[in-house]
């Protein structure tokens, strides 16, 4: 199982470079970061750095969406990144969140996600597509290679993602969950005529290595009110009914709304309706054994990468116990 880590892109860039590093130094494989322009700094900017300063981690968006920039930028960010620092980017995308509904845009259709994986793909990696009606390529982009993971919740997207991803990616660390979203994606790639084994799957989620569970809980308790956020559009637009398992939609009932502001932040004020039992269930705390036993499970399920949402205040300790104790415990 490969271990990455989810970066916020607070200023000053250079710490997120060093963390960067570190993370790398620690065995980490992935270094993934928010994009959301109006809240953080740009996020391709600061992957340039990242790219320069290591040798081996692979960088990329979690996630980018279609709507802030045109496909063809995107692609062709990601093809001159592989160009400068060879081969050592990735997509991650999804319809589309904090960066558009900022903007006072709704995120993207499921139609125009499907659009931006091919695009994407297609151009940064040098082919030839068709993109609002013209035939397109880029000819110096022969050699990149990129994948594109989408991230996804509600049954159509999951959907998607089996048809057309090269990876899936779950913003939640709940084995029974992960189980159901899982197989539902493998369902989709087989009825597609696709390989299901040829999907990559990627669980995201916040990790803390303790023995304070309670602060622990009380630093992550944010990342309850990030997935209830995505849940309340599955629930308005399916019901409560079993569209997602009940573990996602029940726990929403006592929602109040959500702060943009205070978007993916340790300590944020919308989040007194998500209890301790789902702040255990969606992320990995306790002690390096809790954690080396919790990502054994995942990995049991077919997960290919546990990422770290980074986002408390022990993001250093967190990232030494990982490179100390658990991920050659996982290796």
């Amino acid at each position: 199982m490969d271990i990455g880590v989810v970066f916020q892109l607070d200023p000053p860039a250079r710490e997120v470079v060093d963390l960067a590093v570190k993370a790398e130094a620690a065995g980490f494989s992935h270094v993934w970061s928010f994009d959301s322009h109006l809240l953080w700094q740009e996020c391709y900017v600061i992957y340039s750095a990242i790219l320069a300063a290591t040798s081996k981690v692979i960088v990329g968006p979690m996630v980018t969406n279609p709507g802030t920039r045109d496909l063809t930028v995107t692609a062709s960010t990601f093809a001159t990144l592989n160009d400068l620092y060879g081969n050592r980017t990735i997509c991650g995308i999804g319809r589309g969140d904090s960066a558009l509904r900022t903007l006072g845009l709704p995120p993207v259709n499921l139609a125009g996600l499907r659009e931006s994986v091919s695009v994407i793909r297609d151009l940064a990696t040098g082919k030839e597509t068709s993109y609002r009606g013209e035939t397109l390529q880029f000819s110096w982009a022969a050699g990149s290679e990129l994948e594109v993971w989408v991230a996804a919740y509600g049954p159509k997207a999951l959907a998607l993602t089996g048809e057309v991803a090269d990876g899936f990616i779950l913003q939640l660390a709940d084995p029974d969950i992960a189980a159901w979203m899982i197989s539902t994606v493998r369902a989709a790639a087989e009825r597609a005529g696709r390989d299901p084994a040829s999907v990559k799957f990627c669980v995201a989620a916040p990790a803390y290595v303790g023995d304070n569970l309670a602060h622990q809980r009380d630093q992550t308790r944010w990342f309850g009110g990030m997935v209830g956020n995505h849940v309340a559009d599955i629930v308005a637009r399916y019901g409560d009914t079993g569209a997602v398992p009940t573990a996602l939609t029940d726990y929403i009932k006592g929602r109040q709304g959500y702060d943009y502001a205070e978007h993916g932040r340790a300590g944020n004020t919308h989040t007194d309706f998500v209890p301790d039992g789902i702040v255990d269930r969606f992320c990995v705390l306790g002690p390096p054994e809790a954690h080396i036993g919790k990502l054994r499970a995942l990995r049991d399920l077919g997960v290919d990468q546990f990422a770290i949402y980074l986002q408390h205040d022990d993001k250093e300790g967190t990232l030494a116990a990982y490179g100390d104790t658990i991920i050659p415990a996982l290796s």
